[in-house]
């Protein structure tokens, strides 16, 4: 009898320590999986923001940039330092405006900053 016991105590002690094995190893494969999973989403985020940032890019402008408004078809048009790139198109209506302004406008009015710029368009919107 007691060496039954002995078996079985230590049949008990090897299913624990097989328990406690697979245990241990599901749970690092658990977390190697969630390590996994946020690496990914992480990657996916800045993926997501370096588009945004490389869109955003693509439509902004240094404060630098110069900017030119001409006649569009009787409206302001804003143009790009290059002079053929539209960087807005407007509502304001260039006969509406005063004879000097309108006279800048159709020489093609040279204007250096975005401040003045939204200045200058939010003075001439209706």
């Amino acid at each position: 009898m007691k060496k039954y016991s002995i078996g079985l105590f230590a049949l008990f002690l090897g299913c624990v320590a097989l328990i406690g094995a697979a245990y241990q190893f599901s749970f690092e494969y658990s977390k190697n999986q969630a390590k996994e999973e946020a690496r990914l989403k992480q990657e996916i985020v800045q993926a997501a923001r370096e588009e945004e940032a490389a869109i955003a890019a693509e439509g902004d402008v240094s404060k630098e940039e110069v900017f030119y408004l001409k006649d569009l078809n009787g409206f302001i048009a804003v143009y790009k330092s290059d002079k053929k790139t539209i960087y807005e198109y407007t509502n304001i209506v260039v006969e509406d405006l005063p004879e000097d302004v309108r006279q800048e406008i159709l020489d093609g009015k040279e204007i250096r900053t975005v401040e003045k710029l939204y200045g200058f368009l939010e003075n001439y919107s209706s």
